[in-house]
């Protein structure tokens, strides 16, 4: 039987299986020839004292005793070409999850993602970042693997309620992620490698009898006496199903529009809304681990700050740390920003979404939009920010103190942030009530993290999708929506999760939720 053991080491031990061997022995108090593998269950970095430590969780063998190295393996997903089928609209990890749990329980899922596979999103990328052309449909939110894809690829949730964090990670893991995701306390893929594991669960899905379509919009819902009859796609077509899974993302505003144009129940939802700040990665490490250089065996340093201020939260958001800011737009006419971390997070700056919580009494100037109120606060801002910035994808950007103190920056440094940046004060992007709990907000920051708050660190505007401005509301046991019967709404677009592993695991309760009702 192995010896679970929880214990310290130096960044140095914990990176080099000999020494983390030694260490063991050491707590056994045999001799590290009898030590035969140590199995890093959990690990975490403590940075609380000067000495930085590495909380390690670990299965210690013995020589002698049974090791067998775990494989993790896909379950095995049967045939399901001629069975019932569910419409699954959308590819990111709700839709692509949900998907492979619909295949799992012996039911065809058809896949329909309006923007391109995960490899053909990468022109239009290229077209945003650098001739400023947003194609609507295929851009860094829209496209096979949704918009986590190219947007980073964390891994961590906050909340242990939604389900089986595990299982995810197990089978991220069986489709070619690194199984270091299963033991990192805030475990994350990298942009670069999302993409191949995203293209196998696709062709897994293809293998197993399912069917997925690119370039497929959805452009209005089959509905007769509420109940599900179908969907209608970009060229006419109607695809038929009694049973939709509406997994479309955070950022879908036509698929919000059509639902509340047709009379669907939907719901106005707070979100968060602000900047995306960026530091130079070596003054974050400076400040986090207290030291000149973090050395050879500390990662680059993330950060995570929350401050209440005039009775709101502001707190960073989606915090890359040697990543680069990028541009999330979906339409022309707006700019939005977001930022992502190759896997070896190697790049010099450190960028996080910097957000104040809203609440729905923000949104009574767009009243008249109804359930649309909070897209529609959200979309003015992002148009702002586009028109101030000069009608490009640049998008405005102030040095931190500057704005503290409203004040237009004589210069802004080149940012990761490739289309470009116009220096424009931020007060003029947001309303009072948002631009001053800001203003606010980072001078407590700079109180908290000593050195975080200099002229080094540059604002880009706006960092505005954190999560859905609506929210589709849904049964608590059937997850059926509250109307329509046979429409799974899911995932971030619905405002049933908040990132990859929250969105992958609603995906597959949704599924679970369509089997239970058809075995009735």
């Amino acid at each position: 039987m192995p010896h679970e053991f929880q214990f310290q080491v130096s960044p140095e031990v914990a990176a080099n299986e000999s020494l983390l061997a030694q260490h063991v022995a050491k707590l056994f108090q045999v001799s590290p020839k009898e030590i035969q593998k140590v199995d890093v269950l959990k690990r975490s970095i403590d940075a609380r004292q000067k000495a930085i430590k590495l909380n390690i969780k670990a299965n210690v063998f013995l020589v002698g005793e049974e090791y067998n190295a775990q494989k993790l393996e896909l379950p095995d997903y049967p045939n399901v070409a001629n069975k019932q089928e569910v419409i699954v609209v959308g590819a990111g990890p709700a839709g692509l999850f949900a998907a492979l749990q619909l295949i799992e329980l012996g039911l065809k899922p058809i896949v329909l993602e309006r923007g391109k596979d995960v490899r053909g999103r990468r022109r239009d990328l290229k077209a945003i970042n650098v001739d400023h052309i947003v194609n609507e449909d295929s851009n860094y939110c829209f496209g096979e693997g949704g918009a986590g894809t190219y947007s980073d690829g964390k891994l961590y949730t906050r909340s242990k309620k939604r389900g089986d964090v595990d299982r995810i990670l197990e089978l991220l893991v069986g489709f070619g992620a690194t199984p270091e995701i299963m033991v990192e306390a805030h475990p994350h893929i990298g942009t670069n490698k999302l993409p191949q594991i995203i293209q196998d669960i696709r062709e897994k899905i293809i293998a197993s009898g399912g069917q997925v379509l690119f370039e497929t919009r959805v452009t209005d819902f089959v509905i007769k006496n509420n109940e599900m009859q179908g969907v209608v796609v970009q060229n006419g077509d109607v695809i038929s199903a009694n049973k939709v899974i509406l997994a479309t993302g955070h950022s879908a505003r036509d698929i919000f529009e059509l639902l509340h144009k047709k009379g669907v129940h939907i719901e106005a939802k707070p979100f968060a809304l602000g900047v995306r700040a960026e530091h130079p990665q070596e003054l974050i490490d400076q400040i986090q681990y207290s030291c000149d250089f973090r050395g050879d065996y500390l990662p680059p340093a993330p950060y995570s700050i929350v401050k209440q201020v005039n009775g709101r939260g502001m707190y960073s958001f989606c915090m890359c740390p040697g990543g680069v800011i990028a541009p999330c737009a979906t339409a022309p006419g707006e700019v939005v920003t977001n930022g992502w971390s190759p896997s070896k997070r190697d790049q010099a700056t450190a960028n996080s979404g910097i957000v104040v919580e809203l609440k729905l009494e923000d949104f009574k100037p767009y009243e008249k939009f109804g359930p649309l109120a909070g897209m529609e606060f959200q979309k003015a801002i992002e148009q702002k920010a586009w028109h101030l910035a000069g009608e490009t994808q640049r998008v405005p950007a102030q040095r931190m103190i500057d704005f503290t103190q409203n004040k237009v920056s004589k210069d802004i440094p080149k940012t990761s942030y490739v289309p470009g940046t116009t220096s424009v004060e931020m007060g003029q992007v947001f309303p009072g009530f948002l631009s001053q709990i800001m203003r606010e907000g980072f001078v407590q920051f700079g109180k908290l993290m000593r050195g975080y708050m200099t002229n080094e660190a540059i604002l880009h505007a706006p960092e505005s999708r954190t999560s859905s401005p609506v929210r589709i509301p849904r049964d608590n046991l059937s997850l059926e929506h509250v109307q329509i019967k046979g429409l799974y709404p899911c995932g971030e677009g619905a405002g049933y999760a908040g990132g990859i592993i929250s969105a992958a695991i609603d995906g597959e309760k949704c599924a679970l939720k369509i089997a239970e009702s058809l075995s009735k």
